[in-house]
């Protein structure tokens, strides 16, 4: 399997479109295409982590959504339910987002060079102050927590939310 981030921004006119234009270039090429609000990721380590979690929710038959791309959003937002997990993701209007691509490695370039028509491409993975407010409200990040650990841990505890997603029940 090959995992791909491929980030930048793109106006959405339609969601319902769009969601069905990604899924339909997903079954075409037989990859997993998720989309994720770039403004909620805490940088590339989080999101490697969250697709980690969720192929090994799959390979262990413990995933909690039928579609990797669900499962994917699952983790990447620190919540259990599927629902909930929707909130990582895009909305209709300016979105700053990453594409998460898995699939065979001869699928996955193909899928990236359709979605690169798509976007205009730009850093908006990496964590940024900017980001910092809608990540907290995200991950329910407590300003204790921070005044614990420091400003420049905000990352690792939303890695820290997507290892217990499993855990909390």
């Amino acid at each position: 399997m090959q995992v791909e981030f491929l980030s930048g921004r793109i106006f959405i006119e339609d969601l319902k479109t769009f969601l069905w234009t990604t899924a339909d270039i997903s079954k075409v090429n037989s990859c997993t295409i998720q989309a994720i609000n770039a403004d909620k990721v805490a940088g590339e380590k989080h999101l490697q982590f969250a697709v980690a979690k969720a192929l090994r929710a799959f390979e262990q038959q413990r995933n909690a959504a039928k579609d990797m791309g669900i499962e994917i959003m699952r983790y990447a937002s620190g919540k259990r339910q599927i629902e909930e997990a929707f909130s990582m993701g895009v909305h209709q209007g300016q979105n700053n987002v990453v594409f998460v691509v898995i699939g065979e490695s001869d699928s996955v370039p193909v899928c990236l060079d359709i979605l690169r028509e798509m976007v205009v491409p730009c850093d908006v993975i990496q964590y940024l102050l900017s980001k910092r407010e809608e990540i907290i409200r995200q991950f329910g990040i407590t300003t204790d927590e921070v005044a614990v650990v420091g400003e420049q841990m905000i990352p690792e505890l939303v890695i820290e939310r997507v290892a217990l997603v499993d855990v909390l029940k």
